[in-house]
């Protein structure tokens, strides 16, 4: 048995992370919108005592209509109604660095760590995409270092703010009239490049101090970024031993940027497909394959490729001479890992959409619980994660047949553990210290 506890994250996205999921026969096409459907979804996750549940979110309007449920209800307004019908499970949002402002997100951050009772964490992302820079008066999106610059400042920013309240600032001595201790407020009065913000928050520091903070970004200065402020790392690899170079890679930088490697989980997404045998699994998967257009899924694939509509021919294979990395300013990891997956399998643009299909990008997975189990353990103890962003591909049912089947043989395996625990926030959770005030010194902390 391992001294290590596997961490589970759910990764909810609608109908199911697969593209046709909501064309299923069991699918309700208006459960992007409905509370009861999330509400469902996160006492499901909460039964399996998954760590943490994750809202992914962008301000603009994904893909076509046509293709799958579009848009999304706001994430932060949608998690405090969850914390109020949940326990113990953390509750993870997307929100991005690009297209807000500090005082007000780390006024909502904190504000849902009090609402659910410590249990808050923010997903950091910096917004790839000319269609989201649109919206925000702009006529390109910023450039990719310019973003993750602005990234480090708003954080830097946000840690001034939910530390600018000492946790015993409120002093509540009704006997002297004395509701508060004025000496124990810090403002951050803050002037940098990209924001000034003068006055604390107008929110007490929460119960975990700051949400968990947690990054997706896998580019250079994705990791850079991840290695000085993340907690947690959502990622996408396809085999076992980038997910170990990744790793390896995340932990000596986090080692090198002076905070303790530990104090980082790695979490790659898996998307499983689960049948009683591994011949059902994989029909149930062909089924899912069998309902993506193809039409839809080329120009999703033109999109991220930075491909001009019609270039791709469906049964070809993708042009040789597409541009590097270093050529692509929006969501360059992912655009690697899609090139190499369709040139290290020779995939036709047809079997690469059915590939992306479930996951874009993402592994996905196709078998009995045992081998997704298997899977899970063999990542886990080979030095590839530390947990997993488990994304099914249909939901409800996904998800059921996770917590249901694979959960119980990770129990067995002594991999996750029987119950929640006296840990109640989501840091504890994920095994992490509360941070200290850093407007204290060092003997008062």
């Amino acid at each position: 048995m391992t001294t290590r506890e596997l961490h589970l994250n759910a990764f909810l996205m609608n109908t199911g992370h697969h593209e046709a999921s909501w064309r299923l026969p069991e699918s309700d096409p208006y459960a992007h919108v409905d509370l009861a459907h999330y509400v469902r979804l996160a006492r499901i996750a909460e039964r399996g005592t998954f760590d943490s549940l994750f809202l992914a979110d962008g301000p603009q309007l994904w893909s076509n209509l046509a293709q799958r449920p579009a848009g999304a209800l706001e994430p932060l307004t949608l998690l405090t109604a969850l914390a109020t019908a949940t326990e113990h499970i953390g509750l993870i949002a997307t929100a991005s660095t690009s297209y807000n402002s500090p005082y007000n997100l780390a006024r909502r951050f904190a504000s849902l760590d009090i609402v659910s009772g410590g249990r808050a964490g923010w997903n950091i992302v910096t917004t790839a995409g000319r269609e989201a820079a649109r919206n925000f008066g702009l006529d390109a999106e910023p450039a990719h270092a310019e973003r993750y610059a602005r990234a480090a400042e708003f954080l830097d920013v946000s840690l001034k703010l939910w530390d600018s309240w000492e946790d015993d600032a409120i002093v509540a001595d009704k006997a002297a009239g004395v509701w508060g201790d004025d000496s124990k407020i810090h403002p951050p009065r803050h002037r940098g490049t990209y924001f000034g913000v003068e006055g604390a928050l107008n929110v007490p520091r929460s119960p975990q101090g700051y949400p968990l903070l947690v990054q997706a970004g896998s580019s250079a200065d994705g990791k850079s970024f991840a290695a000085r402020y993340a907690e947690a790392v959502f990622t996408a690899q396809q085999t076992l031993a980038d997910a170990q170079a990744f790793y390896a890679d995340l932990k000596s930088r986090t080692a090198g940027a002076g905070r303790n490697p530990e104090h980082i989980k790695v979490l790659p997404g898996i998307v499983p497909v689960l049948g009683s045998t591994e011949a059902e699994a994989r029909a149930a998967e062909r089924v899912l394959e069998d309902h993506i257009v193809p039409e839809h899924g080329r120009a999703r694939l033109e999109s991220l490729l930075h491909l001009e509509p019609g270039t791709l021919d469906l049964d070809g294979r993708l042009p040789e001479d597409l541009p590097p990395e270093s050529a692509v300013e929006g969501a360059k990891s992912r655009y690697t890992l899609v090139v190499e997956l369709a040139r290290r399998e020779r995939l036709t643009v047809r079997r690469l959409i059915a590939r992306l299909g479930g996951g874009r990008g993402h592994l996905t997975f196709a078998g009995t619980p045992e081998q997704v189990a298997g899977q899970i353990e063999t990542w886990f103890t080979q030095g590839a994660a530390d947990g997993f962003n488990i994304m099914p591909a249909v939901l409800p049912s996904g998800l059921e047949a996770f917590v249901e089947h694979v959960v119980p043989v990770l129990r067995e395996r002594g991999l996750l553990r029987p119950g929640y625990g006296p840990r109640r926030t989501l840091r504890e959770r994920y095994g992490l210290p509360r941070p200290a005030n850093q407007y204290l010194t060092p003997a008062l902390v």
